[in-house]
């Protein structure tokens, strides 16, 4: 498997933002790019158990915790890139009311208001995790939901459009662990909504999101 896929660090120029340091975000950034040697790592190791095509018997417990190691590594990697993908300097609170996200919270909560209370009630729950809004493929709804171990409490086949990390190395440094609600308002200060929409399914927006 030498044609194996190597990861390279994404760059984000967030500097600047509300409520967020830049301190923060350098330490976030190094957490980030651990994540993504983490899982080039793993991933070489696990091609050269592959490298005669077969895993032996006596290869499986080494096989095993490196396989299931790559899942926590690799979904870091990946939610980071969206977290520091849906925000920017000087971002908007809410999106407009005439967004495709606007109006697909309000379809699927019956108003925006609600869907935005739900997800930031997501994130104040106690524990560490990811906040993390969903769209469904099938009938665009969009439902929010809290991840663990960043492999734990995904939903198969949603598509992520809006996340939030609510592990503590994401505010510690602005904020005490009981601030985090603070946390959670600088966040929805940053979102980039031009980011969110394009995540979003738009051949599933224009059917009703029904159950």
């Amino acid at each position: 498997m030498s044609d194996q896929i190597t990861y390279q660090p994404k760059e984000f120029n967030l500097s600047g933002l509300n409520g967020i340091s830049d301190k923060t975000l350098e330490m976030h950034f190094k957490l980030y790019q651990g994540y993504v040697k983490e899982t080039n790592k793993l991933t070489e190791k696990i091609s050269e158990f592959l490298a005669d095509g077969k895993v032996d018997q006596e290869e499986m417990p080494a096989y095993s915790e490196l396989t299931r190691r790559l899942g926590f590594e690799y979904n870091g990697m990946v939610l980071h890139e969206y977290y520091f993908g849906n925000m920017k300097r000087q971002g908007s609170v809410d999106p407009d009311r005439a967004s495709k996200f606007f109006r697909l919270a309000e379809q699927s909560f019956g108003s925006y208001d609600i869907w935005k209370a739900d997800f930031s009630s997501v994130g104040k729950m106690r524990g560490v995790g990811w906040a993390i809004c969903f769209q469904n493929p099938a009938n665009g709804a969009l439902s929010n939901h809290w991840i663990t171990m960043h492999e734990v409490g995904t939903v198969a086949g949603f598509v992520p459009v809006l996340v939030m990390d609510v592990w503590e190395h994401a505010f510690i440094l602005d904020y005490a662990p009981a601030d985090r609600p603070k946390y959670i308002e600088a966040f929805f200060s940053n979102i980039d909504w031009a980011a969110v929409e394009q995540r979003l399914k738009t051949d599933a927006v224009s059917r009703p999101a029904t159950a």
